[in-house]
């Protein structure tokens, strides 16, 4: 007799093709906690009050001349550093940080950098758990994103929200844009700067800094990739490095026969006001009244796109400016030099 053979590998075609059972208002619910829950206890660890004080106690040790402060950082090795928010350290005389369990230890500053709002501090303590950080391209609008920080001293306190935009821009204490920073309605309140922004996997995608008041849910953070960058610059040599060339100016609309006349890809421009003495820009033959188009060939439209071009790259390496002047159309070579620190 020949044996029957029994299908045991699964369900017909029939069978597979059917849809998944949506899941109801309660089970989306509680996966989304969960999420928040399996990121805040992953993170949670890493995570640091940071409080500072500024200037020095008055005389005979009364310290009315001292100020404080506090902001959040977290933990991005195990030998100790710390990334957070270059305003809630700049100018400290000093920082102490309190870690996840409670203890509270002296830091150093390794540097800051105003111009991203970034900095790090060092500290010195055993088991110290590091983040894990994600990827700014891999960030998307409407993805779930949680902070973590010290509001108002409350530390670790946890706020989950959402990606609300991509790309943003703000305005650094340095007068530098700070360029693709995440916006997120995840609450932020005084003490959260310097925190991590996360997404639901605990990966770091940025750097909490601000929010715009009296608004509601309108929060902004560093991209993780920027933060990467610079927090790889600071650690190596304290600071980061960017080139100048000695120009005071502002954005002008340019005429639609000037723009045809020369051929140009955009209808606005920088125009110089002032040149600093002995400036790579004086040594190079830029003048007053100038109108810089153009730097190396990429088009110049405003003066935070002229900062942008300005990286540490081009400082010492001969570069070209273009720019109007009256009627003519000319490239001048000039060499950016280094911003000194401080």
């Amino acid at each position: 007799m020949t044996p029957r053979l029994r299908h045991i590998a699964g369900p017909g075609p029939a069978a597979s093709a059917r849809p998944p059972e949506p899941l109801s208002d309660d089970n989306l619910l509680d996966a989304y906690s969960d999420a928040v829950i399996r990121a805040a206890d992953r993170v949670t660890p890493s995570v640091v009050n940071i409080g500072v004080t500024h200037g020095a106690p008055a005389r005979r040790g009364r310290p009315k001349g001292e100020q404080h402060g506090s902001g959040s950082g977290f933990v991005l090795a195990p030998d100790g550093f710390v990334l957070t928010n270059s305003h809630v350290v700049h100018g400290a005389t000093r920082i102490r940080v309190r870690l996840h369990e409670g203890l509270s230890i002296g830091a150093e500053l390794i540097g800051d950098d105003p111009a991203t709002d970034l900095a790090v501090v060092r500290i010195e303590a055993p088991g110290l758990v590091p983040v894990t950080l994600g990827e700014s391209r891999s960030v998307r609008v409407g993805q779930v994103a949680i902070a973590i920080g010290s509001p108002y001293g409350f530390q670790t306190t946890v706020a989950a929200g959402v990606v609300s935009a991509l790309g943003r821009s703000l305005r650094s204490t340095s007068g530098r844009l700070i360029d693709n920073v995440i916006q997120t309605d995840a609450a932020l309140n005084p003490g959260n700067s310097g925190g991590p922004l996360v997404d639901s996997h605990g990966r770091v995608i940025g750097v909490n800094t601000a929010v715009i008041l009296p608004a509601q849910g309108i929060c902004f953070a560093i991209a993780i990739d920027s933060a990467k960058f610079v927090a790889a610059q600071l650690i190596q040599t304290g600071r980061v490095r960017r080139s100048y060339i000695g120009v005071a100016g502002h954005g002008i609309p340019l005429g639609r026969r000037t723009v045809r006349f020369h051929r140009l890809v955009q209808a606005t421009g920088v125009r110089v006001d002032a040149v600093e003495p002995r400036s790579p820009a004086e040594r190079g033959g830029l003048r007053p009244g100038d109108i810089i188009v153009a730097f190396n060939g990429t088009a110049v439209e405003s003066v935070d796109a002229l900062h942008r071009l300005l990286t540490d790259e081009r400082v010492g390496v001969e570069s070209s400016v273009t720019v109007l002047r009256v009627t003519e159309r000319l490239t001048l070579a000039l060499v950016p030099a280094e911003i000194s620190p401080g």
